[in-house]
């Protein structure tokens, strides 16, 4: 992205975050929409709401149910409340991005590619209204990697929308060449990716039954995922054989920082590691083309992150409206 004065325009370029935001504008890369007239559209995998004899909000999607977010009259469906809550943080854009519950990357392609269609739609009328504030990530049907990428062609060059937003529980690895011709796509495009997990079982098999207990599907399943997508793009040579490709991941990118000095001790020893990947300084070139949401949990994980990684690939994230989004002070 490129800041232009007070508003935020050429939206496919990120933006790094600088924590003293001495010089440019504030821009949110980790906020999810919650389009109305999205019940139902999936057929029995609902997704459905509804409140519980407590008054408790529930949001089910196929055999899933997360308890205790409330959607209607929050900033996840209402623009108003949104634009407010962003002034009280001080953000002065967002790129609105789907509802990681809601990706269906398990449906039929035709039903999943239809539902895509109407969410980008819905997607580019809402953000047109304040287009100096905000701007939109597609949903794409990556089950069909052809589809997808037709889809992803259309958002951005029909809808104007930002680049293709996934899941990284897809059906298949995200170094397996059927995807190459996506990332290809979004290089010749010129635009970027943005992965952010979903939960496990809402349209895919569980990972673990006991995640099931304590949030943990939400606090650790999450970071999981991320840092098996780093992985898999990183020594499965999605950045090699796409130079120019840019990928963010949410939530820090999981336990990369932790793992870093791991990971480069395997790419020195293990014999899996293909030979480009241990030319010196290759494993952390790799590493540093990935950009990361800087939405960690607070500050001693982010100062880990900065440490490990540096600043100049962090893009600044709340998860406005959820439950571990920043509150005004």
């Amino acid at each position: 992205m490129t800041p232009s004065g007070s508003a935020v325009a050429g939206w496919r370029h990120p933006v790094a975050w600088q924590p003293d935001r001495t010089a440019r504008p504030l821009v949110d890369y980790h906020a999810h929409v919650v389009l109305p007239g999205m019940e139902g559209r999936a057929g029995s995998a609902g997704p459905e709401t509804g409140v519980d004899e407590a008054g408790c909000p529930w949001f089910r999607v196929g055999g899933y149910r997360l308890e205790g977010v409330r959607y209607p009259g929050t900033a996840f469906t209402d623009l108003d409340l949104r634009l407010a809550a962003m002034d009280a943080l001080g953000i002065d854009a967002q790129v609105l991005s789907p509802n990681p519950l809601t990706y269906f990357h398990h449906l039929d392609a035709s039903v999943a590619a239809s539902l895509c269609r109407w969410h980008n739609d819905t997607l580019a009328e809402l953000v047109g209204q304040v287009p100096d504030r905000l701007a939109g990530f597609a949903q794409v049907p990556i089950q069909a990697p052809a589809l997808a990428v037709t889809e992803t062609r259309r958002a951005v060059r029909d809808l104007g929308l930002v680049g293709p937003y996934l899941g990284t529980q897809i059906g298949r690895d995200l170094d397996d060449p059927a995807l190459d011709q996506l990332w290809q796509t979004c290089v010749d495009l010129d635009v970027p990716v943005f992965l952010h997990p979903g939960i496990h079982g809402t349209d895919g098999p569980p990972l673990d039954p006991r995640l099931a207990r304590f949030d943990l599907e939400l606090t650790l399943g999450f970071l999981y995922e991320e840092t098996v997508a780093v992985a898999q793009l990183v020594f499965g040579g999605v950045l090699h054989r796409h130079p120019g490709l840019r990928v963010c991941l949410s939530h820090g990118g999981g336990a990369v920082a932790w793992l870093r000095e791991r990971w480069e001790r395997a790419v020195e020893v293990r014999g899996w590691v293909p030979k480009w990947l241990r030319e010196p300084g290759a494993f952390d070139a790799q590493l540093g083309l990935l950009w990361f949401d800087a939405h960690t949990g607070g500050p001693a994980s982010l100062g880990l992150l900065t440490q490990v990684l540096g600043s100049h690939h962090l893009t600044y994230g709340t998860n406005l409206a959820g439950w571990d989004a920043p509150r005004p002070r």
